[in-house]
Formats: C-alpha cells, sequence, structure tokens
C-alpha cells in the first residue's frame, strides 16, 4: 500500500491455519507467526496438548487461539474438520499442511490405507480439496527423506509390503512435493509450496523409546523454531518471489529428487488420490 508519505504497512489480519499444530515445528510456527500479528487457527489430535499449545500462543498475542481437534487416521474426521473450517471461516490466507508422523510398526487404518500414507498425505490432500475456494496459500511440510522409497499412484499400500518406518515415511513426504506441485498447475490461483524443514528435534517415533531419545539427544537436530523458519517465510513472503509448486528449504527453491518433479506421476498420484477419498476436485 502507499500513502502520502510513501509505503504503508497493510495491517489487514491474516488468517493461518496450522494442522499439527499441538508440538514441534507448528507450535514454533503458530507462535512466531501470533508474534508477527496473524490471526492462527491450531489443529491438532490430542486435545490437552491442543489446549498447552493455545496457552503458548496466547502467551504471545495475548488472546487465545481457536482451536480444532482432528484425527488424521480417520478420513471421517479429516470431513469433519473442513465442515468446522469452513464454518468458522470465510477465507483462510494459509492452510500449513504440518501434521505428519513417522509409524514404527504396520497399520490400516479405518479407511483402508497403510497408516502413513494416510496421515502425511491422503488426509491433507482431502483437507486442501475441501477448503479450496477459501485459499490463498497452501504450504506442505514435506522432507528430505522423499529420496527414500518411491510412492506408486498404483498402490498407495505399496508400503505394507516388507514394511520399514521410513520407506513408508519417505513415500508419504515424496507424494506432500507431488502434490504441492501439482496443486499449483491444477489450481493456479492458490500460492502452493513444500518445503524440507530439516532434521528437527520432535516427538516424531515417540512410540519408541531409542528413537525418542535419540530425537532428544542428537547434536546434529535441529530446534523446532529453526526448522519451521521456511514455513514462515512461506507464509508471508510476496507472493511474486515464491515459485507456485515450487519445493523450499532455508528460505530458497530446491530441486527435489527426479522421481518428485515427474509430472505424469504428479497428476497420476492426484487420480488416485481422488479415487482414495471418494472425492474429484
Amino acid at each position: 500500500m502507499t500513502g502520502e508519505n510513501g509505503p504503508v504497512e497493510d495491517v489487514t489480519e491474516r488468517l493461518v491455519v496450522i494442522t499439527g499444530a499441538s508440538s514441534g515445528i507448528g507450535l514454533a510456527a503458530a507462535v512466531e507467526l501470533a508474534r508477527r500479528g496473524d490471526r492462527v487457527a491450531l489443529v491438532g489430535r490430542d486435545p490437552a496438548r491442543l489446549s498447552a499449545a493455545a496457552a503458548d500462543v496466547r502467551d504471545v498475542s495475548g488472546s487465545l487461539p481457536p482451536t480444532h481437534r482432528a484425527d488424521f487416521s480417520s478420513l471421517d474426521d479429516v470431513r469433519k474438520l473442513a465442515d468446522e473450517l469452513r464454518s468458522a471461516y470465510d477465507r483462510i490466507d494459509v492452510l500449513a499442511n504440518n501434521a505428519g508422523a513417522i509409524v514404527l510398526h504396520p497399520v490400516t487404518t479405518v479407511d483402508g490405507f497403510e497408516l502413513t500414507i494416510q496421515a502425511n498425505h491422503l488426509a491433507p490432500f482431502l483437507l486442501t480439496g475441501l477448503l479450496r475456494d477459501r485459499l490463498g496459500r497452501m504450504v506442505a511440510t514435506a522432507s528430505g527423506a522423499h529420496r527414500v522409497g518411491a510412492v506408486d499412484p498404483r498402490d498407495l499400500n505399496r508400503a505394507l509390503l516388507r514394511y520399514w518406518p521410513m520407506r513408508a515415511y519417505g513415500m508419504s513426504k515424496q507424494a506432500n512435493v507431488l502434490f504441492a506441485a501439482e496443486a499449483a498447475r491444477r489450481w493456479p490461483s492458490i500460492i502452493s509450496a513444500s518445503y524440507n524443514p530439516g532434521a528437527v528435534r520432535t516427538r516424531f517415533a515417540s512410540g519408541s523409546r531409542l528413537v525418542s531419545w535419540g530425537m532428544r539427544k542428537a547434536p546434529f537436530l535441529r530446534t523446532p523454531e529453526k526448522g519451521a523458519e521456511t514455513l514462515i517465510w512461506l507464509a508471508h513472503a510476496d507472493p511474486a518471489m515464491i515459485v507456485n509448486g515450487g519445493y523450499y528449504h532455508d528460505h530458497a527453491v530446491r530441486r527435489p529428487m527426479a522421481r518428485a518433479t515427474d509430472r505424469a506421476l504428479a497428476s497420476a498420484l492426484w487420480e488416485a488420490s481422488e479415487r482414495a477419498v471418494g472425492l474429484s476436485f
């Protein structure tokens, strides 16, 4: 904006909906975005941790943010969440698809899908599609682990064969990169991007004492605040500075592995995902 004396800051309050906001990167992003003046809405699975996260946001913003509970292991929960968000907000400036998990043992959801691909890809795919007419931007928390494994649109349950947690996780993160790129092509009015937060000290794999210990003690891991920096940047950057559909790391667009840039694969995954969630966007 401009005025008599030059540039004037646009103080319009923006709404950012963050999934996986009760801890780790999601909570760090929520706190910092609220500190910058954004209105944040927190989505999480555990009511107690969600309430604690809301209190952390209140400490920097002065007001308690809205919270929404959803379990991404159930697509019906995702549909209810979308209805709740649509009823609550006429516009969502940024949807941060940040919720994710590493699942240590093979699990099939009530919807019939391997849990990692559902929680990390199908659930955010469905949520984004159901909210697409309200969205200004979509940011997906991906990972450098997208290089591990190969998502197969012909069989979204492929990870259940000779299950290995990192391969299943890598498949889901590859799906995040492909989804953001394809969303930019199919929904060009929405700015879409994925990003790699780096190796972050979070509650991932909390079901394993050994892995949890490593996540707390490993000296090379980033803090959640550091991991959230690119998400925050993508939420605030001038649209002209963002490559729509791009994959980012440390505020810069990067080239993901070749498979994650395959347009035919991205299109096939989109169509397989539509069939999986039972909707055509």
